[in-house]
């Protein structure tokens, strides 16, 4: 019972030292690419989830329940989890395509870029990037939520950005002090 015990508060400590690394090193990547935290903590829990499954089959094993019990378990659990999606079968993989645009999508935000729709013109700036949907602020104003699937199979060119015109400001009054040192301009 107490080997029992120790094992599974091992796997515990090992569960939580290997989901720490892991969080903190998905959090790292989202700062050098300049990435939302909120996006970062989402791919870093779904990460976490799957790690955990693993976590809790390895302590089930390792405790003497069974490598068959457990992949029963495990298999049904799926299969029940696959009829459940089938319907939704575009969630699960704008999911999957989430975070996968999530380490390989060379794009950042702000960047300007088109997605080659015959159906649509998707010119804009890249506002947000979501498990499910890309955000795209198009060069008419609105703004398009276009799907992660689809952003994958489809080409994405990077558009130079738009200058922005500077508007003409007004020159700065002088105050009396600038006034005071410099007596040509009092008169």
């Amino acid at each position: 019972m107490m080997t029992n015990i120790f094992i599974i508060l091992l796997y515990v400590v090992a569960f939580v030292l290997v989901q720490r690394r892991i969080s903190g090193l998905i959090h790292q990547f989202s700062k050098r690419k300049h990435m939302n935290a909120t996006r970062a903590s989402l791919v870093s829990k779904a990460i976490s989830l799957i790690l955990f499954v693993v976590m809790l089959s390895m302590a089930a094993i390792s405790i003497g329940l069974g490598y068959q019990d457990v992949s029963l378990f495990v298999s049904s659990a799926f299969a029940v989890l696959g009829m459940a999606l089938v319907a939704q079968w575009s969630i699960l993989s704008n999911v999957t395509a989430g975070i996968l645009i999530f380490f390989m999508f060379p794009y950042k935000l702000g960047d300007r870029i088109k997605i080659i729709d015959a159906d649509i013109d998707t010119s804009g700036t890249l506002e947000e990037v979501t498990l499910f949907h890309l955000l795209i602020k198009l060069d008419s104003g609105n703004t398009i939520t276009y799907p992660n699937t689809l952003a994958l199979t489809k080409p994405v060119i990077k558009l130079p950005r738009i200058p922005v015109p500077v508007a003409e400001l007004p020159a700065p009054k002088e105050s009396s002090a600038e006034k005071s040192a410099n007596p040509s301009l009092s008169a």
